[in-house]
């Protein structure tokens, strides 16, 4: 009889992705989960383009999948074409060259996160350039410096622009979009501003569930942090996780499921816990597991 340990059964069952090297030629893209990952053949936003313009003008972390700098470009043009007077979109960080950890952020490390900042006005309600990321209150407003209260300068959130990027975003054909991080005050002004207008039910509902507050980092009133999911390709060549695959998005591709045969080998044979082994007939030879340590 030969045997197969439990843990040689983990590694047929599941598929586990590194990073790109040459002894894993089959990885390339954006590799990995967005808090630790690597990417290759990244694409770099460039200074300036229709509708935006980088935040940083000379930083190194404008680098993303080829899909993520398109729909950036494509969504901020759109913005500005439909409703224009409006002032650039700012782009804020989005990944290294090469991917991995860049200052200031737990992910934005395998190409697929970008940092926009808000479009903004004046109290009156007139298009400005924004400066900063400024922190959204529940009214909308956002203080630009501090100092005495006379000596305070107030910006609005421009909540019509803002929707109208998170439409560009979602209609993308492929952007895939996972997340879109942001307050819950500013996401209650955009979809109570969406429903006013009449939008599209299912498209506000889209917008409601990719909107979310983060729980484990700041809740994100000063910018949006945008995240796009993995396509089956890419899945295919390493990219993982993120967050979860939403059911309008295309399918990823699944792995083979194991034998029937050896599936019923499987449920009959029992585990030997001195081993810790399966035993399979004659399956082929698999490593055996060391029997454990005893407990001290």
């Amino acid at each position: 009889m030969k045997r197969l340990s439990a843990i040689s059964l983990g590694w047929i069952c599941c598929a586990c992705f590194g990073s790109p090297t040459p002894l894993a030629p089959s990885l390339g893209g954006t590799v990995g989960v967005p808090h630790h990952g690597a990417q290759t053949g990244a694409v770099q936003l460039p200074k300036r383009g229709a509708g935006f313009e980088r935040f940083r003008k000379n930083s190194p972390h404008y680098w993303g999948v080829p899909r993520l700098i398109a729909t950036i470009e494509t969504a901020a043009r759109a913005v500005q074409e439909k409703l224009p007077g409006g002032q650039p979109l700012l782009v804020g960080d989005i990944s290294a060259k090469h991917g991995g950890k860049i200052p200031g952020h737990r992910s934005h490390r395998t190409g697929r996160d970008v940092d926009l900042l808000w479009y903004v006005t004046t109290p009156a309600g007139a298009p400005i350039k924004n400066r900063d990321f400024v922190h959204v209150s529940t009214d909308g407003l956002a203080k630009v410096h501090g100092g005495d209260d006379d000596d305070d300068e107030y910006v609005r959130l421009d909540v019509e622009r803002q929707w109208q990027l998170v439409k560009e975003l979602l209609l993308a054909p492929d952007a895939n979009i996972q997340w879109i991080f942001a307050s819950r005050s500013v996401e209650a002004l955009i979809i109570d501003y969406a429903r006013a207008r009449g939008e599209d039910d299912e498209l506000v509902w889209h917008a409601e569930t990719v909107l979310l507050q983060p729980g484990d980092s700041s809740p994100h009133d000063d910018h949006f942090h945008v995240r796009i999911a993995c396509t089956p390709a890419e899945a295919l060549r390493g990219c993982e996780g993120g967050g979860p695959y939403w059911e309008w998005l295309p399918p990823l591709p699944r792995l083979p499921g194991l034998d029937e045969a050896l599936l019923d080998m499987i449920a009959e044979d029992p585990l030997d816990e001195d081993t810790g082994s399966i035993e399979i007939g004659e399956f082929g030879l698999w490593p055996k597991l060391a029997p454990p340590a005893p407990k001290r």
